[in-house]
C-alpha cells in the first residue's frame, strides 16, 4: 500500500485521518453541488427561454 503499512494505517495517517478524510470529502460535496446546481442553472435558463419564444411566436 505505499507508504502505509494496513488500511487502517492509510485511515488514520499517523493521526491526521480524520482530517484528511473530511476535507477530502467537503472537497468532493463542493464539486458535487457545483455541478448539480449548474446543471439546473442550465435547465431554467432553458425552460425560460423555451417560455419567451413561445410567447413571442404568440404575439405575432
Amino acid at each position: 500500500m505505499g507508504q502505509f503499512e494496513s488500511l487502517q494505517a492509510l485511515m488514520e495517517m499517523g493521526g491526521h485521518g480524520l482530517y484528511v478524510w473530511l476535507s477530502y470529502g467537503i472537497g468532493a460535496a463542493v464539486i458535487i453541488y457545483n455541478v448539480v446546481s449548474a446543471n439546473m442553472a442550465k435547465k431554467n435558463a432553458e425552460t425560460r427561454a423555451r417560455k419567451y419564444i413561445r410567447r413571442q411566436e404568440l404575439e405575432g
